[in-house]
């Protein structure tokens, strides 16, 4: 297990960056030019950001990014 020490404006900075990370990611899922490879490996990106943005936000955040089961078809 690693760990790291992180002041309050850090640990702010790298939520707000993940939810843009996230929030890029869910944007470009919905675009139809985009294979279904791709949208896959993106949306195993996501799950990654998800597990560590857990880590750093609240209960209603993470309910507000839960990842979806299948975003596309």
């Amino acid at each position: 297990m690693y760990g790291f020490m992180i002041n309050d404006q850090e640990r702010q900075e790298v939520q707000y960056l993940l939810k843009r990370e996230m929030e890029e990611i869910t944007f470009d899922l919905g675009d139809q030019r985009i294979d279904v490879g791709m949208k896959r490996a993106m949306e195993e990106r996501y799950v990654v950001l998800y597990h560590i943005f857990r880590r750093f936000a609240t209960r209603e955040e993470c309910l507000q990014y839960m990842p979806a089961r299948k975003r596309y078809n």
